[in-house]
Order: C-alpha cells, then structure tokens, then sequence
C-alpha cells in the first residue's frame, strides 16, 4: 500500500499558483498609466499608499506633466501640490523629479529596460523596478514583493523570512520566471479579498489546505489543474 508523501514547498507554491489563476483570472497591474514613465511615477508614489489614491492623484499630474522631460523642468512645489495626498508627497515628489532628470539626462528620455539602471533612478528599489520591467516591458527580472506578498508567502509557508530581498529569492526559487509578475498580482488581489492582515478568512479561503498557517482542521482540496498541467499536490500524493 502506498502512503501519500507530503508535498514540498515548491509543489506547493505551483498549486498554489493554478488555483490564483482560477481564482483571478483577469488580475492585472492596479495603477492607471499609458507610458513606462507614468508606470514608474505611479509606482513611486504607491509607497506606504493605496492604488487607488494613487490613481485619484495621476490623473491631473499626468495632465499638467505628461512625460519625464515636463516632470524634469517642472517648479518641484508644483509637483509636491498635485502628489499631497499621497503621503510623504516632500521625498515623493523630490524622487519623482530627480528620476525624471536621470531618464533624461543618461537614458535619452526613456525608462531604462535593465535592473542595474532602474535601481540607478532616485525612490527605486526591486519592487519599483519588478513592477516597471513587468508591466511596461514585459520582462520578468524579480518578483515584486509588496506587504501583501511578504505577508501571505510567510503565511503559506513559501518562506521564512520577512526582509523583502530575502522573501523574493525565495520565491524566485518556487515560482517559474514567466509567472513571476502574475504571481506576485495575484497574491495582492488575495491578501485584498480574503487574506487580510486583521482578519484573514480562512473558512472561506481556497488556499487553506495548503497553508500552515490557517486556522481550521486541514481538509483536502485539490484543485482542477488545466488539462495539460497536473496538479502539483497530486503527484506528490501518487509517489511511493
């Protein structure tokens, strides 16, 4: 008789992932923008701030500076007006300003596309960078670790750190490059809905048979993998 052997980690994680799929099919980036420059300033000022008062906010700053050389001439105290209700809008809008003048003066009026020259620009670190490469190029260099996914990947057991850094290695580890950005947006619609930092619902969390951290019996539910990908967790079981 064989005995069903407990997955690892990183099967784990790719159930996990199929059933983010099935659960948000249409996540996408929650900022508003139509260029790399107006992703990066978003993305900028979405620190220690809500997407949506973000996109309350860009709409007229885009307006008034729609691309990085308005933003690199612009009076600074103009831009600190029209980011305010962001919080911290001071260092923001001196960030903001001082990447805009790096884009042009060393990139040739373009984001650049590389890790090591995103981290060059003044308020970006690997978050910034993974959601601007992502989302504006389309090219997976990391994976965005915002609180949402520092908090659940420790919840689901993906890793055991807390440091940023540290969390996304783990999870580079775990997840294929091609899903990196769609992991990571996944995750935050989840820790959102359902995984909430106060009150997570595990009773009603597709996730909790798979999380060492819920707060009820473990039950098996092994979710429908596509046709053409078999369930992680059911080959785990099928192993002698």
């Amino acid at each position: 008789m064989r005995k069903s052997r407990k997955p690892s980690t990183k099967q784990r994680a790719l159930e996990i992932l199929l059933r983010l799929k099935r659960m948000y099919p249409d996540a996408t980036c929650s900022l508003n923008y139509e260029t790399p420059v107006q992703l990066l300033i978003a993305t900028i000022l979405s620190a220690q701030c809500t997407d949506e008062r973000v996109n309350m906010t860009t709409p007229e700053l885009f307006r008034r500076f729609p691309d990085a050389a308005a933003i690199a001439a612009a009076d600074i105290s103009e831009i600190e007006a029209l980011v305010k209700s962001c919080g911290f809008y001071r260092s923001k809008a001196k960030n903001i300003q001082g990447a805009c003048r790096m884009i042009m003066e060393q990139f040739g009026g373009e984001v650049p596309q590389g890790m090591d020259n995103l981290l060059k620009l003044p308020g970006v670190a690997r978050k910034t960078a993974n959601v601007v490469s992502a989302n504006a190029f389309g090219i997976n260099l990391g994976v965005t670790v915002d609180t949402h996914v520092k908090r659940l990947s420790y919840r689901l057991g993906l890793t055991k750190h807390t440091d940023p850094v540290r969390v996304e290695r783990d999870l580079m580890k775990l997840i294929p490059q091609p899903d990196w950005e769609n992991w990571s947006i996944r995750l935050i619609y989840h820790g959102r809905a359902v995984c909430t930092a106060r009150k997570p619902a595990c009773d009603r969390c597709e996730l909790a048979d798979l999380c060492p951290s819920a707060s009820l019996p473990v039950m098996p539910i092994v979710a429908e993998a596509p046709e053409e990908v078999e369930s992680p967790v059911a080959i785990a079981a099928q192993t002698p």
